[in-house]
């Protein structure tokens, strides 16, 4: 039978952590999460004691918290595909699950991508929304139902089997910025991509709220279209750093 392990790579996220796990919790509905390892890129607010806390403890704080005893917490280098590598080389699950620290998925996240697996479907994501309701925001989650590689993105999470994540190299650690879309992109050239459509995963607009919804979206357009035409992954990078981050 397949065991997924779940795999979040997290900075800084001592609002949200606890959140989400409680969320994985609550919205499993089967045996299939082996584990969730959480890779932490040296944060220097409470993350980690927060995690940290949750591990030691015999009786945890928070009593929702029944995956206490799955918990994997590694450290690594700062950037998410050097996060997301060092939890895939420890992960024993037979499918990993990458999922970013702000994103929810919907109940049964896990049966779902069982069944998806039944199907041959060995990568994939699910549909998106944001937790806003501009109208903006509101399309460009309707438009992640639609199975086109420029409809992806990595907020919606991805399901891909380990044997395939390790023929494809994994993610290239030079992205810093785009990690997830290369990846994604390597997924649609050689294996069947699925959107999982019965529910949506809910993902934060908050860098949308804190950069400006149009400002933001404008330069994730340019770098879209800058690795169109063969950006580098450190022309990506410099261009996130002046304009976004």
């Amino acid at each position: 039978m397949s065991n997924i392990s779940i795999i979040i790579p997290v900075y800084n996220e001592e609002q949200t952590i606890l959140q989400l796990i409680r969320h994985l919790n609550t919205h499993s509905i089967t045996k299939a999460v082996l584990e969730i390892i959480i890779v932490d890129g040296g944060s220097s607010d409470n993350t980690q004691h927060i995690l940290k806390s949750q591990l030691t403890s015999k009786q945890p704080p928070d009593s929702k918290l029944q995956f206490t005893d799955k918990l994997v917490l590694l450290n690594a280098p700062k950037g998410r595909a050097k996060q997301m590598n060092a939890g895939a080389k420890v992960a024993r699950g037979t499918i990993l699950y990458f999922l970013h620290a702000d994103s929810f998925p919907p109940l049964g996240f896990d049966e779902s991508i069982l069944i998806s697996l039944k199907k041959n479907h060995f990568a994939g994501c699910f549909k998106m929304q944001f937790d806003h309701n501009h109208w903006w925001l509101q399309l460009a989650g309707w438009l992640t139902q639609f199975n086109y590689r420029a409809c992806r993105g990595g907020d919606q999470s991805l399901f891909v089997s380990k044997q395939i994540f390790t023929n494809l190299g994994g993610f290239d650690e030079q992205f810093v910025i785009y990690e997830d879309i290369n990846f994604i992109n390597k997924l649609y050239d050689k294996y069947n991509f699925t959107v999982l459509k019965k529910a949506s995963i809910t993902t934060s607009a908050r860098r949308y709220k804190t950069n400006g919804i149009w400002k933001l979206q404008y330069h994730f357009w340019i770098i879209y279209i800058k690795k169109w035409f063969g950006a580098s992954a450190k022309d990506l990078q410099a261009y996130y750093f002046k304009h976004i981050h």
